[in-house]
């Protein structure tokens, strides 16, 4: 049965990929990448961070970015609020979608079953779910409308989504606005208790509001989600299971990934997302052991013909080893987690662009702390909280206060900013006579194949000091092509900026309408400025 379930594996994705390979309708408005078989329309993005579309690279290195991060959490816990359902912890095992100038929100509220002092909660006496949700206008102030659609303790009046299911922990969501059906528009995934452990059932909906649930669970076993996109014509969602290692040995955390051809049946199996490694000795591997491992999956989000995510850098400590007691299966005040930052080119695959490295730290962004404690903090993606929203890349995140229940355990939603897609650059490597005499600050970077559109399209650079960049243009097999290189390479005349257009002495791409080529950008560098690349667009608009 599970090589069966593999099977069906390979062939869906074959087949996404081969429904995502142009006919001729659509290579009017269609970009194509023939080294990965994904098809994107209107615009193509190349991250500096992405080493397979800009692979070959001469001089130039990764230089990752810090977000900048908001202090106070965006959305918080009621604690005082007996009738809130997330009177306890806001966790954002979540979503925002920004639609028609306004920010939706989606989360996994921690409740009381009881009446009782939230603040010193006893595990016995926690309620999770229903799903929540909120808005904003800026995306920072968010209110809690009154939905009137759940009751809790004996009142509606609460931001609580109705759904079928009474237990819930994650809950994500994005706009398909590919579907043709309005009902269907915003569509949802979230984490039912089936009674034995969590498992997903999705919904759909026409204004993120009113949700009509599917009638059985998309998938009947265990996974703790991060993520929902849509990548290449596919619905994949990514999650955290416990399966095993080498040789049917335990193992820890680590990300997998399933996939729906049509939001409505999932396929059985799954395939690694994203893992860390396993310790040598099969004796130290489990989720119970004291190593790094990867929190919930890659919490990832789809940009056409690229996906980029976080994932959980779980430090983990464990407990007793028994439920009942103090300190039991979880290592409560003691473990923590950060986010690493995670790319893919298939939307099912993901790498690190600098391995090991953390990108949001516990550190830098703690959660709100307990008078008088120094409890470690949990960091909690979510892909479905990544969005580009005009000139800024929003992060939207969980902060778990990880004190031991009964103590101040508490959840709430966090936001890191950065400008639009400068997730980190390419740059000169720093000069060594001793190494590299004969680059003079200079370098280059080369892109994968890429169709374009017979429709044509404009090129774009998000990048600093723009001026020391030129634009070259071969054939698929390295060939420059004399019109649009050396001396008539492609120029910007905007020094710095996130949508710096390039053009051409020949006049625009007409020419090289439906075409395969490849870019070329190069870089120079004096003795006051260093050029910074972050992204490359290819625009048909």
């Amino acid at each position: 049965m599970i090589k069966y379930s593999y099977l069906l594996l390979g062939l869906y994705l074959s087949i996404g990929r081969l429904s995502a390979a142009p006919n001729s309708s659509a290579r009017d408005k269609d970009f194509y990448f023939p080294s990965t078989g994904v098809t994107v329309q209107k615009q193509a993005v190349l991250l500096a961070i992405d080493d397979y579309l800009l692979p070959l690279r001469e001089n130039v290195g990764t230089y990752l970015s810090t977000p900048k991060y908001r202090k106070e959490p965006v959305v918080s816990p009621e604690r005082d609020n007996p009738l809130a359902p997330d009177q306890v912890a806001a966790h954002f095992y979540g979503g925002v979608v920004y639609s028609n100038g306004k920010y939706q929100m989606w989360y996994y509220p921690v409740g009381l079953k009881e009446p009782g002092d939230a603040y010193h909660a006893d595990l016995k006496n926690l309620t999770q779910g229903p799903v929540c949700y909120a808005e904003s206008n800026d995306g920072i102030a968010w209110t809690k409308p009154d939905l009137g659609q759940v009751e809790v303790r004996g009142s509606k009046h609460n931001n609580a989504i109705a759904l079928p299911d009474e237990v819930i922990e994650g809950v994500h969501v994005f706009k398909d606005d590919s579907d043709a059906d309005p009902q269907r528009r915003y569509k949802m995934v979230y984490n039912p208790w089936n009674g034995k452990t969590w498992v997903i059932r999705t919904a759909t909906s026409a204004d993120g509001i009113h949700w009509k649930a599917a009638d059985h669970f998309g998938v009947d076993q265990f996974i703790e989600t991060a993520s929902l996109y849509k990548f290449n014509d596919l619905f994949v969602v990514n999650g955290q299971r416990i399966t095993f290692s080498d040789g049917g040995h335990p193992s820890g955390r680590q990300g997998r990934a399933i996939l729906s051809p049509d939001f409505e049946q999932w396929l059985a199996g799954d395939t690694t997302a994203f893992s860390l490694p396993e310790p040598a000795k099969p004796a130290d591997r489990g989720s119970h052991k004291p190593y790094d491992q990867v929190h919930l999956g890659v919490g990832a989000a789809s940009f056409g013909n690229v996906a980029v995510g976080l994932y959980g850098l779980w430090h983990n400590e464990p407990g007793e080893g028994d439920a009942l007691k103090r300190w039991g299966w979880f290592g409560y005040a003691k473990t923590s987690c950060d986010l690493g930052l995670v790319i893919s080119n298939d939307g099912l695959h993901f790498r690190e662009p600098e391995k090991g490295h953390v990108y949001i730290s516990r550190f830098d962004t703690p959660a709100t702390p307990v008078a008088g404690k120094n409890y470690p903090t949990i960091l909690c993606q979510s892909g479905n909280g990544i969005l580009n929203v005009g000139d800024e890349t929003r992060i939207y995140f969980g902060r778990w206060l990880n004190a031991e229940y009964g103590k101040g355990i508490s959840g709430e939603v966090a936001l890191a900013v950065l400008p639009r897609d400068r997730w980190g650059a390419l740059g000169l490597n720093p000069k060594d006579s001793a190494h590299t005499p004969a680059y003079d600050n200079r370098g280059s970077v080369w892109s994968a194949p890429i169709r374009l559109p017979a429709a044509g399209c404009r090129i774009l650079l998000n990048a600093d000091h723009t001026r020391q960049m030129t634009v070259e243009i071969s054939d698929e097999k390295f060939k420059l092509l004399p019109g649009y290189s050396g001396a008539k390479a492609g120029k910007s005349g905007q020094e710095s900026g996130l949508d710096c257009a390039i053009d051409w002495s020949s006049g625009d791409l007409a020419a090289l309408a439906g075409q395969t080529v490849r870019l070329k950008i190069n870089l120079t560098k004096d003795a006051e400025t260093a050029p910074r690349l972050f992204a490359v667009y290819l625009r048909t608009d």
